[in-house]
């Protein structure tokens, strides 16, 4: 009887395993996986749903309340359907309200935009010194409380005693030595924008300054190659950097003009006759002042809407121009990969 033997391989050839590598991954672990996201974000969206959420449904109902101080002293609530909202959209003092909001927005976003841009690439071209000293100024500007800060301006334009009125009288104009800047429409409006720019200003311009530091100087001693000026270098290599942060500055800054209460209010409560007041102003003389909560529910919401409505195309370049950095971003990941 004889016995087979097999020879076994050489140890060099022995197919090893790699360390760390296993079966498929058990089920549970993707699943964990999966849902790790959603219950991290439980807190935050139960913490909205409570200080967001709530608030916004009670607003709601009370716009459906025939809600004055009668109900309120008698503990009765009296359900009056559409009547508040179509009372307000048929009101002609509702629309114009509406308008001059949009108005005082569009002009204020493209103030603060035009000037937080032009100090942010002031910023880029100082020194490091300058810089600092700039950047103190606008952080300092921006950390002020709202109601300080109009404090400071009700201060600096008042009728008597007013700084700017003493400063006009100094260099020749008399006729400003007792201006009343708060008297007439036009001039209020004048003292709230400069207060809503010089507050919101800081904000574009340190995003843009710092959206300035991640251009490569390769490209603009490329440009400067090239033959290009100093308007050609900022539009062909300067601006395309920007446009993001532009956008999405202009996107915040129409959110917050658009809903700005205490400084409109803070300054001359929307008057003088309610010339100034703009929509949040608007709901709250007509809720609180006028003691109609019904109606002053209705117009917040409809305000909203309204906001919804002027951002809904804005919002949908923003999120195409988002899509088109991602399809441009794994189109030049795909090339590189080919390439290797």
């Amino acid at each position: 009887m004889s016995v087979q033997t097999h020879e076994a391989p050489p140890l060099d050839k022995v197919p090893v395993r790699p360390t760390g590598e296993g079966g498929p991954p058990a089920r549970g672990g993707r699943k964990a996986k999966g849902t790790l996201p959603y219950l991290l974000l439980l807190p935050a969206l139960g913490l909205t749903a409570v200080l967001l959420g709530w608030p916004l449904l009670t607003n709601g109902m009370l716009s459906f309340q025939n809600l004055n101080m009668t109900q309120l002293i008698q503990h009765v609530t009296e359900w009056n359907g559409f009547t508040n909202y179509t009372d307000t959209l048929t009101s002609e003092t509702f629309w114009r309200v509406t308008l001059r909001s949009v108005i005082f927005t569009v002009v204020n976003v493209v103030l603060i935009i035009v000037s937080g841009t032009l100090i942010g690439l002031l910023l880029a071209r100082l020194g490091s010194k300058m810089r600092l000293l700039l950047s103190v100024g606008l952080v300092l500007a921006w950390a002020m409380p709202i109601i300080a800060a109009t404090t400071v301006y009700q201060w600096l334009f008042a009728q008597r005693f007013g700084v700017v009125n003493w400063v006009l009288a100094e260099v020749g104009f008399d006729s400003m030595a007792d201006y009343n800047w708060t008297g007439s429409q036009l001039s209020t409006f004048f003292v709230i924008s400069l207060l809503i720019v010089w507050t919101s200003v800081p904000f574009v311009a340190i995003n843009l300054y710092a959206a300035t530091t991640t251009i490569a100087k390769e490209l603009y001693e490329a440009a400067a190659l090239d033959g290009a000026g100093p308007w050609q270098s900022f539009k062909s290599v300067t601006f395309p950097f920007l446009k993001p942060f532009l956008m999405v500055a202009t996107f915040l800054e129409v959110i917050w003009i658009f809903k700005a209460f205490p400084h409109v209010f803070a300054i001359n409560e929307g008057g003088p006759d309610r010339l100034t007041e703009t929509l949040p102003v608007y709901a709250f003389v007509e809720g609180v002042g006028n003691q109609h909560y019904g109606a002053g529910a209705a117009i917040s919401v409809l305000t909203i809407l309204i906001l919804l409505a002027l951002m809904s195309y804005y919002l949908r370049l923003v999120l195409r121009q988002e899509g088109a950095d991602e399809t441009e971003t794994g189109e030049t990941g795909e090339n590189k990969g080919k390439k290797a």
